[in-house]
């Protein structure tokens, strides 16, 4: 599932494509996918309003068009955003077609078909109110990380993936993360320091900062919308790396389930001697 670096990277594409223009028509041709309204009720909604912003919001990307709609976006786990051209051949996976005024098409594209857009309306309920901070936003502290996540009475890992104690984190990064704090992914949250909740602070600040920079970790199926892949996949320490050795210190990286996902850490940098349990 694309996490906060590859939905920012998505939206950083998208965002000079889509603001300021109109949408024009609505096909919806898968429409479980469509959650919060009808396909009729989505035509009605959207056609005629402009684009304003291409927002994000943990791993939801965001629609705000004028008159206080949006559409939101999951991609889950094969979900595509692009725009192209009305010549273009429409792939057999697509959910969602929206025409624009300047005669491109935003299209959402979803090979496994679990990724979803509502139509959410201004004081509408979502599941994004209950997302924890953004990471990289300033605002955020390693006092506030500590505070959300050390009272979760399980792993670290655990913790870091629950979406409330900090928001568009998953399975890459958070290995990522903790491998560069140093901390096994095991750890129980309550059990770790201060200074390791500073640490890991700064680790996920990071690897966050890195990954968008590298425009995300392409593993199989996500592309921005431009269509090309990240290139963070291939700065990743631990992430997919089970038999390697590790970069820092040279002992092969292992794999476990922790916390119901398979999670890559080096057992040497990430010593299972600070390993504690409730």
């Amino acid at each position: 599932m694309p996490e906060l670096p590859e939905v920012e990277t998505i939206r950083r594409s998208l965002e000079p494509l889509l603001v300021g223009h109109r949408i024009t028509d609505t096909t919806v041709i898968l429409p479980k996918a469509l959650r919060g309204a009808s396909p009729e009720e989505l035509q009605k909604s959207v056609v005629g309003r402009t684009i304003l912003r291409v927002d994000r919001r943990g791993k939801y990307l965001v629609l705000r068009l004028d008159g206080s709609v949006a559409l939101v976006f999951h991609l889950r786990m094969t979900g595509r955003l692009s725009v192209k051209s009305p010549g273009e051949p429409l792939a057999k996976q697509t959910t969602l077609i929206l025409p624009l005024d300047n005669g491109e098409t935003f299209r959402f594209e979803d090979t496994r078909k679990f990724g979803t857009v509502d139509l959410l309306r201004e004081g509408a309920p979502h599941a994004m109110a209950l997302l924890g901070p953004e990471p990289l936003e300033a605002e955020w502290t390693s006092a506030d990380l500590s505070r959300r996540a050390g009272k979760k009475r399980t792993s670290v890992k655990a913790a870091l993936l629950d979406q409330g104690v900090v928001a568009g984190l998953g399975n890459i990064y958070v290995d990522e993360a903790l491998h560069h704090a140093r901390i096994h992914p095991a750890r129980f949250a309550p059990g770790l320091t201060r200074e390791e909740w500073e640490r890991l602070y700064a680790a996920i600040r990071y690897v966050l900062s890195e990954g968008v920079k590298h425009r995300g970790t392409t593993r199989r199926d996500y592309r921005d919308a431009m269509g090309r892949s990240g290139e963070f996949q291939d700065r990743l320490k631990v992430y997919g790396r089970k038999g390697m050795p590790c970069m820092s210190c040279g002992q092969t990286i292992e794999r476990r389930r922790i916390a119901g996902r398979g999670t890559h850490f080096c057992p040497v940098c990430q010593s299972a001697m600070e390993e504690d349990k409730p």
